[in-house]
């Protein structure tokens, strides 16, 4: 860098500009490990999952499945959780109901997905509005515009796809859910929390105020609800040892594991808290640096140049913002990187075009977030594909909601439905015209 004449100072300010965006994002990122690891413990998603299980239909099984994954990933903010426990158990559930395992698959990264996507306890989520510098509330609520219609889509699809299907009625399912109650006491009272959650970032309070809250509360539903577990946990073989505190230390900066007489649950209920994150935390660290260097030595704005310089309105961004999410995805290997890359290339386009910076989050969200699993390399795909063992391209197909998802950004890009331009964007593309 050095020999060929760069200014350290344009460096300096690169990694600082990428410090800014992605900073912000690490104590939300630890956060979620806490409330992941509490409302795990409380009972608050065993509760979801128990409910889910005892009301699966051979036919509408699809979209039982497709429904329970968003719910799961929705509270929890990971779909690679969801996808390789209570997935795991799906598949072999509809393996024996007579699907065939792509097609399982594909609900269940689609439900899975979906919840990522929409749950404020994302990684993935709070990066994509941490790059962009819109509000973590304000981008999911944006999201809903293109993503409600296309799980709904997904959901039809999964339901006719289940009503012509040939199955048999089965109780595979049973052993799960008593594993479940009797490892948890499930009530539902415990699902106060996650309504009080709920009318929290209703009201936009404080993502990081939302995220403490709810630590506070599960852990308050730990000792309420599950007193039990709180020994179960301690690590001293004497009562009159026992220490509340070392165990909530342990809840929610450690890994945590329970037996509950069901491998797939004893791999849903272990948490890992903040430790957890830390894989996440330094990865998206290790990205900021290269975003920065990116920025830095120039290499984003010429590529950025040489991409963008004739996108002229809303659509055209937005169908090369989606191919880029794609290639990215490709070139990179990893969701973080492209989010992060993607943001720095298109964030100053979308101002000269006098578009909003939620316009770009929610277009990064739908081509890079949901499409990351269908690339048979990327590290999605194949942590999917190996934990599901299908595939990548088999169940890629079947992903409805997936793939679906940069279409529709694109539909709603072309309809302008709640796309809010500047006249800033009015006077580029007279501009434009007048050049040509």
């Amino acid at each position: 860098i050095l020999s060929r004449g760069l200014d350290t100072h344009e460096l300096r300010r690169g990694l600082w500009r990428s410090a800014c965006q992605t900073v912000p994002a690490v104590p939300i990122l630890l956060l979620i490990g806490t409330v992941a690891a509490t409302w795990m413990l409380s009972g608050i998603v065993p509760m979801m999952i128990d409910v889910g299980l005892q009301f699966i239909h051979p036919q509408l099984f699809l979209v039982i499945t497709c429904g329970v994954c968003a719910f799961i990933s929705i509270m929890t903010g990971s779909s690679w959780t969801t996808i390789a426990t209570i997935g795991v158990a799906f598949i072999g559930i509809g393996t024996l109901l007579g699907y065939s395992t792509p097609w399982v698959a594909g609900a269940i990264i689609s439900g899975a997905y979906f919840g990522d996507k929409i749950s404020p306890l994302s990684d993935t989520t709070v990066l994509s509005s941490s790059s962009t510098g819109v509000d973590l509330f304000r981008h999911i609520r944006y999201m809903l515009i293109t993503t409600v219609p296309t799980i709904v889509i997904s959901m039809v699809v999964f339901a006719v796809v289940g009503f012509m299907s040939d199955t048999t009625a089965t109780d595979s399912h049973s052993g799960m859910v008593a594993a479940l109650r009797d490892t948890f006491h499930l009530t539902p009272w415990i699902m106060v929390i996650p309504i009080v959650t709920m009318i929290l970032i209703v009201l936009r309070i404080n993502t990081l105020i939302t995220l403490l809250l709810s630590t506070l509360m599960g852990l308050a539903g730990i000792f309420i609800f599950q007193p039990h577990l709180m020994h179960m946990l301690s690590s001293a073989t004497n009562p009159d040892d026992f220490d509340n505190l070392q165990v909530v230390m342990k809840i929610l900066f450690s890994n945590t594991s329970l037996s509950t007489g069901d491998t797939s649950l004893d791999s849903l209920v272990s948490t890992g808290g903040v430790k957890g994150m830390l894989p996440t935390v330094w990865l998206v660290l290790s990205a900021m640096l290269f975003g920065g260097v990116m920025m830095g030595c120039g290499y984003i704005a010429r590529i950025t140049a040489a991409v963008t310089h004739m996108l002229r309105n809303r659509v055209s961004a937005v169908a090369t913002t989606a191919v880029s999410g794609l290639f990215l995805n490709s070139a990179t290997a990893d969701q973080y990187l492209s989010i992060i890359v993607g943001a720095n290339m298109y964030r100053d386009v979308y101002s000269r075009l006098g578009l909003e910076g939620r316009l770009l989050s929610r277009t990064l969200e739908d081509s890079v977030s949901v499409t990351s699993v269908l690339i048979p390399w990327n590290s999605c795909g194949v942590t999917q594909s190996s934990v599901l063992g299908v595939a990548t391209l088999a169940y890629m197909p079947f992903c409805v909601f997936n793939w679906l998802s940069p279409l529709m950004s694109l539909i709603i890009a072309i309809s302008g439905f709640r796309i809010v331009e500047s006249p800033q964007s009015d006077a580029v593309a007279d501009a434009s015209a007048s050049v040509v």
